[in-house]
């Protein structure tokens, strides 16, 4: 069943045309990972479906309901979570305040606890540094809890700009882990935007590939890795 569908989306910064008519579908509880160099438009569409950036054109509907022009504190209510790209947690405030931030606007403090104790569940290293403030933790380890944090809020569509950028081959592999665990055993829909065209891949059920704002293709993400001609001109191996 389609959970996501993005129809035609178009979006400009100024006068610059950042995605151009792009238009694909995530299946429910399926990992769809959008590959594409700098430039390529990937932020832009993963600011477009939170509601942080106006679009031009299109339409893009989760579970059948409109989701554009819509404020991000009220999409988070409606089960759609970001990571943006840079590990966002806010450095001054412990590893556990970063993670009730996710359930802030929940009203069931006992369910909050409960997810905050899946979230450590899934990343581990986070119970090791519950006390510890965040600026002290290492680049894998505040992905983790930015990632962790999303997930106090109970997201049934999660978005992930760049989880890998800038962390160490060995944290990478344990985040796409965690993400394939986030499908399998939380039945969550995950968009991953990523530039590393292979490991995003490998984990996800299907790719799309944009290029200066345009999709290139889009598809079964073994058949994209498979092409000869994709990997060569956009996947970078």
């Amino acid at each position: 069943m389609t959970s996501l569908l993005v129809s035609n989306l178009t979006v400009d910064h100024g006068a610059i045309r950042a995605l151009s008519n792009v238009s694909f579908e995530v299946k429910q509880g399926e990992i769809t990972a959008v590959i594409g160099a700098n430039g390529a438009g990937k932020t832009t569409l993963l600011r477009t479906l939170s509601g942080l950036k106006a679009p031009s054109n299109g339409t893009v509907t989760w579970r059948e309901r409109n989701i554009l022009n819509k404020k991000p504190e009220d999409l988070v209510r409606r089960g759609i979570s970001h990571v943006s790209e840079g590990k966002s947690v806010i450095p001054e405030l412990s590893v556990h305040e970063n993670l009730l931030i996710g359930g802030l606007w929940r009203r069931n403090r006992s369910d909050t606890n409960k997810a905050i104790a899946e979230a450590v569940e899934l990343f581990p290293r986070l119970g090791e540094r519950m006390d510890q403030s965040a600026n002290t933790l290492s680049g894998g380890e505040r992905q983790m809890l930015a990632i962790g944090r999303a997930l106090v809020s109970r997201p049934k569509l999660l978005l992930l700009d760049e989880p890998s950028l800038g962390l160490a081959p060995l944290i990478i592999e344990q985040i796409f882990t965690a993400v394939q665990r986030m499908r399998t055993s939380l039945g969550m829909t995950v968009v991953l935007v990523e530039q590393n065209a292979a490991s995003a891949l490998a984990v996800a059920d299907t790719g799309v590939i944009l290029n200066l704002g345009e999709l290139v293709a889009a598809g079964d993400a073994r058949d994209l890795l498979a092409d000869p001609a994709l990997k060569s001109a956009y996947l970078g191996f």
